[in-house]
């Protein structure tokens, strides 16, 4: 059994691997809905990683709606939904650029309260999710990986925090399809050359090296949400919405 830390890029090859394989079970109904998840060591055992393996898979699991955690209990399989087709995930690649615009525009509605809820709202462990999800992100971006896939857990999990289910299933059904694939480069500016993306219209600070301008965005909202300022997670999400929505423009021209 592996109990040492493992590289991140590594790390996430391994909970993926979990995630796989219980969502397998799950879909087949070995895993049936409301039964118990096996515990974090039989886990570890079966799978041989070690525990932050475990629970990064967990936490994707959770974020993408197979199951709830009841802290102090354990984990839960979910029942598969059934869906309202205008909710369905839509591909990105499916969407016209001004259907993804108008998507970001929706999720501008939404997407800022989710995140006052979740200040309000999230528990340690969902906190934890989160800093996983950025901490991945930016270790991806600095290496020039597709950074999506952790943007993405990073606000299927925000929404999970507010403790609203219908918060989770509309912001799953659009945030995918809103995230471009590889964005260190749309939101990293040309050396030399300032950015296009400002907040709320006046001139960027110049970005500390390491850090993009959505890394930045994606900082200060999980730290209002560690604070459990509301009004300041409403804030920092309006603010990195409309950023990514003005990025989407720029890219498009």
């Amino acid at each position: 059994m592996t109990t040492s830390a493992q590289p991140a890029s590594r790390s996430t090859s391994l909970s993926q691997r979990i995630v796989d394989a219980l969502s397998e079970r799950i879909a087949s109904g070995v895993l049936k809905p409301n039964e118990k998840m096996p515990t974090e060591p039989a886990l570890m055992q079966e799978f041989g990683v070690s525990r932050s393996v475990v629970r990064e898979a967990m936490s994707r699991l959770q974020a993408g709606g197979r199951l709830r955690t009841q802290q102090g209990v354990g984990s839960f399989v979910l029942a598969p939904k059934v869906e309202n087709p205008l909710l369905q995930p839509v591909a990105a690649a499916e969407l016209k650029m001004q259907q993804k615009l108008a998507m970001l525009e929706l999720r501008l509605s939404l997407e800022p309260e989710a995140a006052a809820l979740a200040a309000q709202r999230r528990t340690p462990e969902q906190l934890a999710a989160m800093e996983r999800a950025l901490k991945d992100f930016d270790i991806q971006r600095s290496t020039g990986e597709a950074t999506a896939e952790a943007d993405f857990r990073f606000h299927e999990l925000l929404a999970q925090a507010t403790g609203n289910e219908y918060f989770a299933h509309v912001l799953h059904s659009l945030s995918s399809a809103t995230i471009p694939r590889h964005l260190a480069a749309a939101a990293t500016p040309r050396r030399g050359r300032p950015p296009k993306v400002a907040r709320f219209g006046e001139p960027s600070p110049e970005l500390r090296p390491g850090k993009d301008i959505t890394s930045r965005e994606h900082h200060a909202v999980l730290e209002a949400i560690r604070r459990g300022d509301a009004a300041a997670a409403r804030a920092a999400m309006f603010i990195h919405l409309n950023n990514s929505r003005e990025r989407m423009k720029n890219a498009s021209r």
